[in-house]
């Protein structure tokens, strides 16, 4: 559904927030929002983007499945994604990062099957499904319409758990994202808290697939993130940075989506990838800036964490 721009922009928030499906939309968004910018800046920081992929296209046959059974495409979503986050976890190496999960060598091969196999059996209940599945492009690339209530109060109760339990971590699932070894030495369990993460990261998942659909979870997932390891080398800042660029994109992207007749995952990933060109020019005119006044070098943000974390 779209309508037209007026030049009056509180009637026209005013008219998208009569509709009670943008009210839905707008809360699931925001849910989403909170929960992919916080665990999406650790999953950057742990390099781990793979595996997020990996666990978003889950979603696809999750809820696939879930719609041919009959049931809600939300259990689908869930089910599956926190079984993939397991399988994963499972793999060897599956703990570890920094070449591990998301790097390059076994665990990759191992993720990138995974995913295979987890397409291939979304297509199967696609076809298996005699009726009509309009909702198909809404799996893959996300609806502005299709959130109900019911899908609301579980976002909200996935992503309270999600944030408690990312709060409980804390420290050391940063320490361990930054120097598993170090971390391992001084006696951090790296291999559960990384199994721990891959639940929280299917979670996460799980939610923002029902938005963005599942081809573009890395529009929240991982862009807000990796704009955000471009603009400051602290955690806690980064984590809020990375929270409110998913926000203001979630937002604008919705709003734009009501008054338009383009899918609401194009001007979400439209608006993160916008987002992430300024912070990559913003960080280049920076690095040129300290090298030309001072001679040093550009800190990353892992080497400027590796001090304060150890």
């Amino acid at each position: 559904m779209s309508v037209g721009w007026s030049w009056n922009l509180i009637d026209d928030v005013a008219q998208m927030l009569s509709f009670h499906f943008m009210l839905n939309a707008l809360r699931a968004g925001t849910l989403v929002a909170v929960v992919a910018g916080a665990i999406g800046y650790l999953m950057v920081l742990r390099r781990q983007s793979f595996a997020g992929h990996t666990l978003a296209v889950i979603g696809f046959p999750g809820a696939a499945g879930a719609t041919l059974v009959g049931i809600n495409a939300g259990y689908g979503y869930f089910g599956f994604c926190i079984a993939g986050a397991l399988m994963i976890a499972a793999l060897p190496g599956g703990g570890r990062t920094g070449g591990g999960v998301g790097g390059f060598g076994e665990e990759s091969a191992g993720i990138g099957t995974v995913q295979a196999l987890a397409l291939a059996c979304g297509f199967l209940f696609v076809s298996l499904y005699k009726g009509f599945l309009s909702g198909l492009n809404n799996l893959l690339f996300g609806s502005i319409t299709g959130i109900s209530d019911p899908q609301i109060t579980t976002l909200a109760l996935a992503g309270a758990g999600c944030l408690f339990a990312l709060v409980a971590l804390g420290r050391p699932l940063l320490f361990a994202s930054i120097d598993p070894a170090v971390a391992a030495a001084r006696g951090v369990p790296v291999r559960w808290l990384g199994a721990a993460f891959l639940v929280l990261l299917g979670l996460a998942a799980a939610g923002t697939s029902q938005v963005t659909g599942s081809l573009l979870v890395f529009a929240l997932l991982v862009t807000p993130a990796a704009t955000a390891a471009r603009l400051t080398a602290r955690p806690a800042t980064g984590i809020a940075l990375s929270v409110g660029i998913a926000l203001a994109v979630t937002w604008i992207g919705e709003t734009i989506a009501f008054f338009s007749p383009y899918p609401i995952g194009f001007w979400v990933t439209s608006l993160a990838f916008a987002a992430f060109l300024l912070a990559v020019a913003y960080r280049g005119a920076t690095d040129r800036y300290r090298r030309r006044t001072r001679g040093g070098q550009p800190t990353t943000p892992t080497r400027a964490l590796v001090g304060r974390i150890s």
